[in-house]
């Protein structure tokens, strides 16, 4: 798809929530597509690519000064599980994703619009999920807000696969996908990608209400 074409398809989508009041981000790893979503009332930009596949897109999101979400990537998802290739998975992405930031912040990007993302299963294996969801902390030690996206995700599905070996259907996994976005939350993450968006708060609610304490803070 060619941005002309990305472009048509999400910008009257994008006008029709501003004019309800509903904040959209843009998924896009195109500078063009996210400089036409923010003209039309998108307040964030969500780039799966990290910056890395429009040179251009740390200009256009200095120029709004909105929120930039920037995820793990090392390539295409054609090529990226070749690049699933780790000695220390958790201390490799956080440095990748420091580098990311300080290039945005060189371009001109307000480092309190910059939002980190793992990228769990983009050029990443199951095991390597699973230690960065175990060792959040590190992402957060950044400095930066981070966001956990493991939503329905295969590596959950195989986590619960049958005797047989057959992955759990994507709707048999939000009671994982609650676990983990707790989990996260709990590690010091400053938000989470969902599906079931009232079933996280409501988990949420009853973990706040207890008053327990975020691993290495206070909720």
């Amino acid at each position: 798809m060619d941005a002309e074409t990305e472009i048509a398809r999400v910008v009257p989508v994008i006008e029709r929530l501003f004019a309800q009041g509903v904040p959209v981000s843009i998924d896009t790893t195109r500078a063009a597509v996210a400089e036409a979503a923010l003209t039309a009332g998108a307040v964030a930009i969500n780039d799966v690519s990290g910056g890395l596949a429009d040179p251009d897109m740390a200009r256009v999101a200095a120029a709004a000064g909105c929120p930039w979400i920037l995820m793990h990537w090392r390539g295409h998802s054609r090529d990226m599980q070749k690049l699933a290739v780790y000695q220390d998975v958790v201390a490799e992405v956080r440095d990748e994703l420091r580098a990311r930031a300080d290039e945005a912040i060189a371009a001109g990007v307000d480092p309190a619009m910059i939002v980190l993302d793992p990228g769990l299963g983009f050029a990443k294996l199951a095991e390597h999920n699973w230690a960065l969801s175990a060792d959040l902390g590190a992402l957060v030690a950044l400095g930066f807000p981070v966001l956990f996206a493991a939503s329905r995700k295969t590596y959950l599905g195989r986590l619960l696969a049958d005797p047989d070996g057959t992955p759990r259907p994507v709707g048999g996994r939000e009671a994982a996908t609650l676990a983990t976005s707790l989990l996260a939350v709990a590690s010091g993450a400053w938000g989470v990608r969902v599906h079931e968006v009232r079933a996280t708060a409501d988990a949420l609610a009853v973990w706040r209400a207890t008053g327990s304490p975020r691993f290495g803070g206070t909720p």
